[in-house]
Order: C-alpha cells, then sequence, then structure tokens
C-alpha cells in the first residue's frame, strides 16, 4: 500500500453509525439452544448475558452488497481495507449495567484507529471501532473491537510459533465446533463470511477447516464462567485471539482465578496451543 492509500484509509477515523434495536426474547432463546444451555424461556425484565448484545443490532446489507467473501463490501462504515482476508483480533469490554428483555437499545459505532503494520505473515491494518450500548437507563456496554485485514495465508506457509496455554485451571470443558454449530452461530449473528460455513471457500484461500468465530469463542468463555460461577456480576473484559480454531477438532475452555476479583480466562486447541486469551473483572 502507497502513503496515499494508506492516508485514505486513516480518513475513515471518527467516521460513526448509529443502530437501534429491542430486545425481544427469540434470539436469547436461539442463543441458549445453540450454546446446550437449559435456560428458561426469556421473560420482560429479564437481564441479557454479559456479550450478548452481538445478538442484535444485525447487519441488513442487501445481498447484491456483499462482496466474494460474505462480508459487506468495504467502503461505507469500515474502510476500504485492500487485504482479502478480515479476522476477528481481540476487544475490550465495560459492563456498566445489563440490557433487559424488552427494552428499547441503541449503538452509537466509531472508527477510532486504523493501524498499519507489517507482520511474519505480510502486510496488516488493524482497524479498531467503538460501540456503545444504551438502553432507557443509560450505557449499558462499551466496547472496543480490532478488526484485522491481511492477506490470505500462503499454501504450505510456516505458522508462527504456538505459545502453550497454561495447564492448570479450575473449570474446563471440552467443545467440538462442528460445523452445525457454526452455521447456527452465522444464523444467529447474520453472518455471511464464508470463512465459517463454506469447506471450499477455506480450502481455495489456505485454511485447514472451517474457522471458530472470534465472538463464539469469547461468549463460550463467558458461558464457562456462567456455568461454574453463576453468582459472579462481570464488569469487564478484554481479549486477545492468538491463534484461529478449526471445526476440525475439538478445543478446550478453561479458566481460574486471578489475584483480587479477577478472572483468567482461555480456549487452547487440540495440541494445547493457546488460541484466546481473556481476562476479565467481577464486582
Amino acid at each position: 500500500m502507497s502513503e496515499d492509500d494508506l492516508e485514505t484509509l486513516r480518513a475513515w477515523v471518527g467516521r460513526t453509525v448509529e443502530a437501534e434495536d429491542i430486545v425481544t426474547p427469540n434470539p436469547l432463546a436461539r442463543a441458549a439452544a445453540t450454546l446446550d444451555r437449559d435456560d428458561p424461556p426469556p421473560r420482560p425484565g429479564d437481564p441479557v448475558p454479559p456479550a450478548w448484545h452481538w445478538f442484535f443490532f444485525l447487519p441488513t446489507e442487501r445481498q447484491a452488497d456483499l462482496g466474494a467473501d460474505g462480508h459487506a463490501r468495504r467502503g461505507d462504515f469500515l474502510p476500504p481495507v485492500p487485504l482479502a482476508t478480515r479476522l476477528w483480533a481481540g476487544g475490550r469490554m465495560r459492563f456498566e449495567r445489563p440490557l433487559r428483555v424488552g427494552q428499547a437499545i441503541r449503538r452509537r459505532s466509531e472508527v477510532i484507529r486504523v493501524d498499519p503494520k507489517t507482520g511474519r505473515s505480510g502486510r496488516l491494518v488493524f482497524v479498531t471501532v467503538r460501540h456503545t450500548v444504551s438502553g432507557p437507563d443509560g450505557v449499558a456496554t462499551t466496547e472496543e473491537h480490532d478488526i484485522v485485514y491481511r492477506d490470505p495465508p500462503r499454501p504450505g506457509a510456516k505458522s508462527p510459533d504456538p505459545q502453550p496455554a497454561a495447564t492448570q485451571s479450575s473449570w474446563r470443558r471440552s467443545i467440538r465446533a462442528d460445523a452445525t454449530l457454526l452455521f447456527r452461530f452465522s444464523a444467529l449473528t447474520f453472518n455471511g463470511y464464508r470463512l465459517h460455513y463454506d469447506h471450499r471457500y477455506c480450502d481455495e484461500h489456505g485454511y485447514p477447516g472451517l474457522v471458530v468465530h472470534g465472538p463464539l469463542t469469547v461468549i463460550l468463555l463467558l458461558d464457562l464462567v456462567r456455568r461454574e460461577r453463576p453468582e459472579l456480576v462481570l464488569k469487564s473484559l478484554d481479549y486477545r485471539m492468538l491463534r484461529a480454531l478449526y471445526d476440525t477438532q475439538p478445543f478446550t475452555l478453561a479458566g481460574k482465578h486471578g489475584s483480587g476479583h479477577s478472572l483468567e480466562l482461555w480456549a487452547a486447541d487440540d495440541h494445547g496451543a493457546l488460541a484466546t486469551l481473556a481476562s476479565a473483572t467481577y464486582a
């Protein structure tokens, strides 16, 4: 990319968009079913679990406005980064108060950073978007979402050396994110990205299988906390995606208490390599 290209991308910093929605029960019930939870049907006033705002404010791009990868074409809200692959790199969330079933809610999104870099795998562009989600009582969740754009992996290219995940944990669960689970999560979030359900597309772009959604891994880690410590009220979550997970093998979700009111959470692949690393705080 030339310096002119970079300046064009940086011109997207400060761009905003707003969306409105209503917290209806059906997306929450479908999410619980997808996660194999035995929750009672959501009722008016019930709190929405942390990060489940991702099941609302869904995209509404027309089919004709999607790119070859199944994502919306770039250059509207997100900058027109000229790199083929878009991945969820990480994020930070602060939970001020829960959203509740029946509420009218609003999300304000702003591009706050465009940061080109060069890594071992080639060119990279990081884009950070801040989302502020509010209900009738004020701000419920603030989120910064890091997106990385990169060239697709070259066939036969050596992957970075894996970082081993911790072996000591208080809670542990094994998950097999098969094609059905990935398809259902894509449907829940109206996510057309072909990496998550199209084996031929993944093969053509050098991936060994269907890629597990970054948000799905995060929600599964939070769900692990809900299963093991349902009384905890989370206040924040910071997470990084370090390595892709695929539908070809099961992976492990794990967690333990850290210092003070903190939790250490992680996901590891079937070889014990760290894939997602997260830290949370609770009240």
